[in-house]
């Protein structure tokens, strides 16, 4: 008689989760099905009706499938009676189930997780939120991260619009600009700007075959822009979590200042590195102090050339980090200071 063969119990635990879940997938399935039959009256018979039917309909697929697989992989803890209070050592009660949908790359996700809500510290919270990795909004990670890579290349507007074009998903300009912000708060320049060695790679390729070495421009200037103050992006207390009503704040015009490298090549601009900020010049001459000290920009590899208006703020930080770079003031601020001098005499 052979030795009985010893199976585990977290392998038989481990089958039986795959199996329900194939189970739960295939109804998923089974149902997509069924609406691309409705919505088909006429089979398309060329690749791109096909490919357009799939791509209208591809998001009610992959959301629901997503559905089935996170709560499959977190039915504990969807199914939580207790909690403990973030503030306070209270363990409270669920109160109900409440259902939250969120936005990802393969569609919406909707979900039901047990609310829990402290009375003495008045905080509500659902611990199946952290599990999973939800953040605050409907917008996950996902998005925010393909819609960040998008702003730092494009305009807001231009990033709306290719994000809606090629992943069939709204995502608003100013929720783009919201985000961003969110996103960059507390970096320096430093964190942002490229390696000495992707500048050096990027002079290298202008170099090549000339003479005389590239021209790197800097550029520096102001603007006022309208912002809003904090109060009015902080949201208020309860479920739901609603923005600060517009009566409740004013906006107010602040000083934008930053500056910009990059290298000429004939008609083109080749973009180095930029750095504009609501900030004071102080700020503005510490961001550039903090280039110099790092050492990014190589200036024995180029002509380094500084075009600006005539503000005596910009020309400050300039001969103090850059006294050796040729000063140009831009043709426009010229052609005003003549024009005034002309009408003077």
């Amino acid at each position: 008689m052979g030795a009985a063969e010893v199976i585990a119990f977290e392998e038989v635990r481990a089958s039986k989760q795959w199996d329900t879940l194939r189970h739960q997938l295939h109804e998923r399935f089974d149902q997509w099905l069924d609406t691309l039959e409705t919505q088909w009256h006429e089979p398309p018979s060329t690749l791109p009706e096909v490919t357009a039917a799939v791509w209208a309909l591809r998001q009610q697929l992959t959301g629901g499938i997503t559905e089935t697989m996170v709560t499959q992989a977190h039915e504990g803890e969807r199914q939580r009676t207790q909690a403990h209070c973030p503030k306070c050592p209270r363990v409270l009660k669920v109160q109900e189930h409440v259902w939250r949908t969120v936005e990802t790359m393969v569609g919406p996700v909707a979900l039901e997780r047990p609310y829990f809500y402290c009375r003495a510290c008045r905080v509500g919270f659902s611990p199946f939120d952290d599990a999973l990795g939800l953040v605050a909004g409907c917008k996950q990670l996902d998005m925010q991260q393909a819609a960040a890579q998008l702003v730092t290349e494009v305009p807001y507007e231009t990033a709306q619009s290719l994000f809606g074009d090629l992943t069939g998903l709204h995502f608003g300009s100013e929720r783009m600009h919201t985000m961003t912000n969110q996103v960059a708060e507390g970096l320096t320049v430093l964190d942002v700007a490229p390696s000495r060695r992707e500048i050096e790679r990027r002079i290298a390729s202008l170099s090549a075959g000339r003479f005389r070495r590239p021209v790197l421009v800097l550029g520096i200037d102001g603007a006022y822009v309208p912002t809003r103050p904090d109060s009015a992006r902080a949201s208020q207390e309860g479920r739901r979590h609603p923005r600060a009503k517009r009566a409740r704040w004013r906006g107010q015009w602040r000083d934008a200042k930053g500056f910009r490298f990059y290298l000429l090549e004939g008609e083109r601009l080749v973009h180095v590195l930029s750095w504009h900020q609501v900030q004071n010049d102080e700020q503005l001459g510490e961001a550039l102090k903090q280039i110099k000290e790092a050492g990014l920009i190589p200036e024995e590899q180029v002509r380094l050339c500084v075009v600006c208006d005539g503000a005596e703020w910009i020309w400050k930080h300039v001969q103090a980090l850059f006294p050796q770079a040729r000063q140009v003031l831009d043709y426009y601020h010229c052609a005003q200071y003549l024009h005034r001098v002309a009408r003077a005499h």
